[in-house]
């Protein structure tokens, strides 16, 4: 099969393409032809151990020293079940497939070999492969955040990012849920914010939205510059921050922040779920979510893909293409 193989850390140049043997599912897996994956900032970080501050000591213990551990990046896929392995019953050869490998990767190869009670779902009849794994990344890490801290109908929301892969899905879930949304963004996606749900966006370039005396029940941060300590005012009395991207200090201070302040600090853990993946499904079957695609690559491109995600201006997904799609 051919891959996008990583073997050094660096520049979108270390990423090139390789043929490499095809796996065989095991017992309880599940052979799935990836025809669609996302380039995230999580590949990013990993292909350059561009880590949140602190965890630079720590992250190469799982991401590698001198030689990444996971040679294929990929966190999310789309595409089709071409084998099972002895025991595996919930999929069958043919379904069309959508999830997450998460923190495992793999995604950027023309097939990936997985647990069948991973995070993954059957794929809409209709949507493009391209569309179903735009939804994936954003939409589970949102799931979560729901999971901890439900939305209730006139709800103040402020989504930190709110162009982004995550960000996009938070602005549109949140509205769905009857909030009341803020985007922070740049001027440049404005537009693109306020046609996902947004009530009002904030130019950062031109307004901190810490300064302006607005409070918050829920503030979604997805950037990783809006720490507690910073943002602890524009919460209400119980408001929750959902910390999204943080550096280890955010991390390991939210509890102490949540009992200092009466208002709750939670630090976002990725860990794939199915039913998580499901949730983002029923979201955009309902016409509540829909994918945000920045730009598509096909497999031979993936060094350009990333090039562009390391630029940090990409908006929604950058999706690419393998097996033909």
């Amino acid at each position: 099969m051919r891959a996008a193989v990583y073997r050094a850390f660096g520049g979108p140049e270390v990423v090139r393409v390789e043929e490499l043997p095809k796996p065989a599912p095991k017992a309880g897996e599940v052979l799935v032809r990836v025809r669609a994956s996302t380039v995230s900032v999580g590949d990013y970080r990993m292909r350059t151990r561009d880590l949140p501050k602190g965890l630079g000591f720590f992250g190469p213990l799982t991401i590698g020293i001198f030689a990444p551990r996971k040679k294929i990046l990929g966190m999310d896929f789309a595409g089709i079940v071409e084998a099972v392995g002895e025991g595996a019953a919930r999929f069958k050869p043919g379904d069309e497939v959508m999830g997450l490998t998460g923190m495992k990767f793999g995604g950027h190869a023309e097939y990936v070999s997985l647990a069948e009670t991973e995070a993954m779902v059957l794929k809409p009849e209709g949507w493009s492969f391209e569309d179903a794994v735009a939804l994936v990344f954003g939409g589970h890490t949102v799931a979560e955040c729901i999971r901890r801290v439900p939305i209730k109908p006139g709800d103040e929301v402020l989504v930190n990012g709110a162009s982004g892969a995550v960000g996009t899905a938070a602005v549109q879930a949140a509205k769905h849920f009857g909030a009341v949304v803020t985007g922070v963004t740049s001027g440049g996606n404005a537009e693109l914010v306020r046609s996902l749900g947004a009530d009002r966006v904030i130019d950062y370039t031109a307004e901190d939205f810490t300064k302006n005396g607005k409070q918050y029940d829920v503030i979604f941060e997805c950037v990783g510059n809006a720490p507690f300590e910073r943002v602890e005012g524009s919460l209400k009395p119980g408001g929750a921050l959902l910390l999204v991207i943080s550096d280890l200090k955010g991390m390991l201070r939210a509890g102490r922040n949540s009992r200092k302040s009466g208002k709750r600090v939670m630090a976002i853990s990725f860990k794939p779920r199915p039913e998580h993946v499901a949730f983002e499904v029923e979201l955009a079957e309902a016409g509540a979510m829909r994918a945000v695609i920045d730009r598509t690559y096909d497999l031979d491109q993936v060094a350009e893909a990333h090039r562009h995600v390391e630029g940090g201006r990409k908006r929604g997904n950058v999706v690419l293409r393998l097996a033909g799609a």
